[in-house]
């Protein structure tokens, strides 16, 4: 990998499109640390650590860096030269106000992108129907990938509370709309999760702008997911966390084998649900339940 700014960076190039929010590992770890006491990371994965340790049944926490990390999140790149701005997370080499550039600011070149795409079809940009067609997409590309401006603690909004409960919290068929990265194409379906709580229940609606955080951004099913579940651990420290996505996929309907009766089923089991059939099959019940 070529170095960067002069100094060796063995993670990809991020385009300039990629300058957005996102949720801090960091952060996590410093509430994790403040909550918990600082522990020393392991490269065990965090279920291997819930099975070994007796005590875990009643609590699980995500110590490794990977783990902790909301995967497919984008990093913001540092593009400054100038000295001193080094450890800078935002501003390019001409803009040293330290703001982060607003969403926003993208839409002329993602209009003009959008505007070279329609001369490749072979259309005419010019023509009365497709005049503002390519600023009317570049927005809803914005919006249908909205949840790059929002974070956890943001969306959370200290919405957390103290609750002497320990038993199971559903929340089912949450609507749900995506965007496929591989074709960019829509996907959408119902979300349920269910945990158990540890003393600390979330507000219900909470629960729904999570999947919104992370459905409205470039995904797959797999992914979206076990994000969703991470973002819950990570909210209230449950007992265990457990998401069924059911979604229908669009680049499976309208273009390539086109099966426009088929559906996609996900799940990511988190602690007491992953090591507990009978725990696991109360949630599933009640998902399927009508």
């Amino acid at each position: 990998m070529s170095a960067i700014n002069g100094k060796d960076n063995n993670e990809p190039t991020i385009p300039p499109s990629a300058l957005i929010r996102r949720v801090s590992s960091r952060s996590i770890r410093n509430s994790i640390s403040e909550e918990n006491g600082v522990e020393n990371s392991t490269n065990k994965s965090f279920v291997s650590k819930y099975k070994k340790t007796p005590e875990a049944l009643k609590s699980f926490h995500l110590n490794d860096e990977s783990e902790l990390e909301v995967p497919g999140t984008p990093m913001t790149p540092r593009t400054s030269t100038t000295p001193g701005h080094e450890n800078c997370t935002f501003h390019h080499d001409l803009e040293l106000d330290h703001r982060p550039p607003t969403r926003e600011a993208l839409l002329p070149d993602m209009a003009n992108s959008y505007r070279l795409l329609l001369t490749g079809l072979g259309e005419d940009p010019e023509r009365q129907g497709l005049l503002k067609t390519p600023e009317r997409a570049a927005k809803a590309m914005l919006f249908f990938t909205k949840g790059y401006d929002q974070s956890l603690e943001e969306v959370l909004n200290n919405a957390i509370f103290d609750e002497d409960t320990d038993e199971m919290v559903v929340v089912k068929d949450i609507e749900m709309f995506s965007m496929c990265e591989h074709h960019l194409v829509p996907f959408y379906g119902k979300v349920s999760i269910g945990y158990l709580p540890q003393g600390k229940i979330l507000g219900l609606s909470k629960l729904a702008r999570i999947v919104e955080i992370f459905s409205r951004r470039l995904q797959v099913q797999e992914r979206l997911t076990k994000q969703i579940a991470i973002a819950v651990t990570q909210a209230v420290r449950p007992a265990g966390v457990a998401v069924v996505i059911e979604g229908v996929h669009m680049c499976m309907v309208m273009r390539g084998v086109q099966k426009i009766n088929s559906k996609t089923v996900t799940s990511t089991m988190l602690g007491v649900f992953r090591d507990d059939p009978k725990t696991r099959e109360e949630f599933l019940n009640l998902v399927h339940s009508k």
